[in-house]
């Protein structure tokens, strides 16, 4: 396939902290690029040089919330901007993890953030822009929780939220997941991750590959 005739596709990964995004993510680039896809692999907040300095930020240092959505938007500006736009334009395909479900869910769901404050800043920073396709990750948070302490790293601020909070984010995501059933597929994450590999795989056969 060469893809420089086209627009790229944009594909991003959502779910709450631990539900194992990661390595379905990479084995998500190898099969694009088996199809002879130019792919760049991106995460938020980050993917450029401002934004990863404003994740250090979000990520661990205490804010006013909506201080934390103005910055998470605010880094996700550069990032189309600077890095995903421009990829797209030139035909490259770009695999996020992480985009605007995300601010919804932790934001608005997770924090109690405004929902209108929400939709203004969305519109104001990517109008009538979302991914080509959202792989959903859904599982218990109490499954996400073990996993994310199972790491043995430190945890970030948003890591050593209550399990309340990540309730609260999970139904938060699947709210966001309903009203565009189109463009998310949920995928059911407390399984063996090479039927999760094979689930992807299939839906990205089925819309772009047949």
């Amino acid at each position: 396939m060469n893809s420089s005739n086209r627009r790229g596709r944009f594909i991003t990964f959502e779910g709450i902290d631990g539900a194992g995004k990661s390595s379905q993510i990479a084995a998500l680039v190898k099969l694009l690029e088996s199809h002879g896809i130019v792919v760049e692999q991106t995460r938020e907040p980050g993917g450029t040089e401002l934004g990863e300095r404003l994740r250090a930020l979000l990520l661990h240092e205490p804010m006013h919330l909506e201080t934390e959505a103005m910055l998470m938007f605010a880094a996700r500006r550069e990032h189309l901007a600077a890095r995903i736009m421009p990829a797209l334009e030139a035909g490259r395909w770009v695999v996020s993890d992480r985009f605007s479900d995300a601010t919804y869910a932790y934001q608005v769901g997770g924090r109690g953030l405004d929902e209108a404050r929400f939709d203004t800043l969305e519109e104001w920073v990517h109008p009538g822009f979302q991914p080509d396709l959202t792989l959903l990750f859904d599982l218990p948070a109490e499954v996400a929780a073990a996993r994310v302490a199972n790491t043995g790293e430190a945890p970030d601020r948003f890591e050593r939220e209550q399990r309340s909070f990540f309730e609260r984010v999970k139904a938060a995501y699947l709210i966001r997941a309903s009203r565009a059933p189109e463009r998310v597929c949920v995928i059911t994450a407390d399984r063996e991750p090479g039927e999760i590999r094979a689930e992807i795989e299939l839906i990205c056969t089925e819309r772009w590959f047949k």
